[in-house]
């Protein structure tokens, strides 16, 4: 169904910036780049997908797809697909409008991996493969696509002493007993406005180097997304999920880094955040792991980011064979990083506490391959746009705990907003 050329080259950071700038102006467009972070459970270096044959909107035609096509799918999940599995409803304001799921059959796929471009062409594009090759090597980013974009005017969507409102209210859903933990989000937002996607995404990539980075370009939809995050990934019967809860900001030299890091491995409060969280990831892998097989692999683990420290743990389950790789979504969506414990009764006070819906914000982004395998990541520190209705947004969350103070919790979502507000403000 497709056909495979790989290539060697001598340069995979010039190569990969050469293959974003080629995306540049398509209509389907998806790149994932892991920004040369490796660990056991990395995918490649770096991944375009391009051009569409076939578009999937809803979760039948999705498993209608999987089942008789076997090819690559690249698209996401909205927040909102949690209104499809469980009896749960949003009515909040959506001025951004993307679709609660959307992926589509890529014609072109190219991979940056061990110092190759592997082309992976469906058969009506094969023809295509060596003239692609040629142009991507000579490639070279124009004046233009470097001219920036004009400062924007973000305005937020819950002032601060409404914040604090909201927080207390989590913090009184906490003490009767509703909920352990809650991950309340905010938006950033600027209307009427026009952007550059491909620079704004490239200044905000070099601004925090994560490795579960992301561009989409969907039906004018754009997502410009640093997410240091991992959801889930599927290789044969494994299954990993690496949550974050627990953040610090990065120190003004070496020893005060240090000192941050140690210190917020040993935070009792941004450690029980991570803990509930990690229970809560083993209690969705075990409704299909095998028996016995959900194990944690690391506990609150330390990682340190260009721009902040955050705690990470890695938790792993084996599946029988024959596992439908959508139903693993479905029993695991969406993430708890990103919802709190319980999942359903925290998912209810954040709709009601929320001002806007997520939509793509706390979704996931990744991909599907033709042997049911997949991998997604957790859709934060990210730029919203949509360019019909010229309206950019991001929105940052924190987890809301009984040991939570209003303020501290404030000060970071600050911190994590910083990137995208200065991509947007300095232009």
């Amino acid at each position: 169904m497709r056909k495979h050329r790989s290539f060697k080259i001598t340069s995979p950071i010039q190569s990969k910036t050469a293959l974003f700038q080629w995306s540049r102006g398509r209509q389907e467009v998806a790149w994932l780049d892991s920004n040369s972070h490796r660990d056991p459970y990395s995918s490649f270096e770096a991944c375009l997908a391009v051009g569409t044959s076939h578009v999937v909107t809803g979760l039948n035609e999705l498993q209608t797809f999987m089942e008789h096509e076997k090819d690559w799918l690249f698209g996401y999940f909205s927040y909102d697909f949690k209104n499809e599995l469980e009896e749960l409803i949003s009515n909040n304001f959506d001025a951004l409008g993307f679709p609660v799921l959307q992926f589509f059959q890529p014609n072109k796929i190219i991979i940056v991996d061990e110092g190759q471009l592997h082309f992976k062409y469906l058969e009506a594009f094969a023809n295509e493969i060596e003239s692609d090759y040629a142009e991507i090597t000579k490639y070279r980013s124009t004046d233009a696509s470097k001219k920036g974009t004009d400062p924007i005017k973000i305005k937020m969507r819950i002032h601060k002493d409404a914040y604090f409102e909201k927080t207390n209210q989590f913090l009184e859903h906490i003490h009767r007993g509703d909920i352990y933990e809650a991950n309340f989000c905010q938006e950033f937002y600027a209307e009427d406005v026009s952007i550059d996607p491909w620079e704004t995404y490239g200044k905000l990539n070099a601004i925090s180097e994560p490795p579960f980075a992301a561009f989409v370009n969907l039906d004018n939809r754009y997502l410009m997304c640093a997410s240091p995050e991992r959801y889930i990934k599927k290789i044969g019967e494994k299954v990993i999920s690496q949550p974050i809860k627990g953040t610090a900001p990065r120190g003004k030299n070496e020893d005060e880094d240090k000192r941050i890091k140690i210190a917020l491995t040993k935070d009792e409060k941004e450690r029980a955040e991570n803990i509930m969280i990690t229970d809560l990831v083993r209690n969705d892998l075990s409704k299909s792991a095998l028996k016995g097989s959900v194990q944690v692999e690391e506990l609150c683990k330390a990682y340190t980011f260009k721009q902040v420290h955050q705690l990470i743990s890695t938790i792993v389950s084996t599946v029988s064979k024959d596992k439908n790789p959508v139903e693993l979504i479905k029993e695991t969506f969406p993430m708890g990083s990103m919802t709190g414990a319980p999942k359903i009764s925290a998912m209810k006070i954040i709709e009601e506490l929320e001002e806007t819906k997520r939509g793509l914000y706390s979704g996931t982004v990744g991909y599907f391959d033709p042997n049911g395998n997949f991998d997604f990541n957790v859709v934060i520190r990210s730029i919203l746009y949509n360019a019909t209705k010229k309206y950019v947004s991001y929105s940052v969350g924190g987890a809301i705990t009984s040991k939570s103070n209003p303020e501290n919790e404030y000060q970071e979502c600050l911190l994590k907003a910083k990137a995208m507000r200065t991509v947007l403000e300095e232009g």
